[in-house]
């Protein structure tokens, strides 16, 4: 090969990498922490196994859970602020046994709602509460 096409071709080469480069970093930095939080909830989803929780608290924005996988206890917390809708109007109702989804690769990486599924069950005494749509579907598959 003769030293122009060698240069020629470096030169394409160069300016498909920088161009890959400024691809990544526009897309890096117009991500926002909540759309990087949706595409993680919605990851797990779709890739993840269910296991068993227990839901310790439960605020309007959080839920705070414990749960074993393989004889090692996690104790974490998930921000459902973005998720309300899917929540009961009383989240203390939701103190106790829930399903959760996790990674294989990761288990501390889990969810117990996104957007897509809900392993929440209500609990508690009173009038059972209305299913919420996305409670109504995933009752409505099984």
């Amino acid at each position: 090969m003769s030293p122009n096409a060698q240069i020629a071709a470096l030169s394409g080469l160069a300016v498909i990498l920088i161009g890959l480069g400024a691809w990544i970093v526009v897309r890096v930095v117009h991500s926002t922490p909540e759309k990087k939080e949706r595409k993680r909830r919605l990851a797990v989803n779709l890739t993840g196994r269910l296991g068993d929780a227990l839901i310790t608290e439960a605020t309007d924005s959080t839920l705070y859970y414990a749960y074993s996988i393989h004889g090692v206890r996690y104790t974490t917390s998930q921000d459902v602020s973005t998720l309300k809708e899917l929540l009961p109007a009383d989240p203390g109702r939701l103190v106790g046994i829930a399903n959760l989804k996790y990674t294989v690769r990761n288990p501390a990486n889990s969810i117990l709602v996104c957007e897509d599924w809900s392993g929440l069950r209500v609990h508690g005494t009173g009038a059972p509460a209305e299913p919420t749509s996305l409670q109504s579907q995933t009752a409505s598959d099984a």
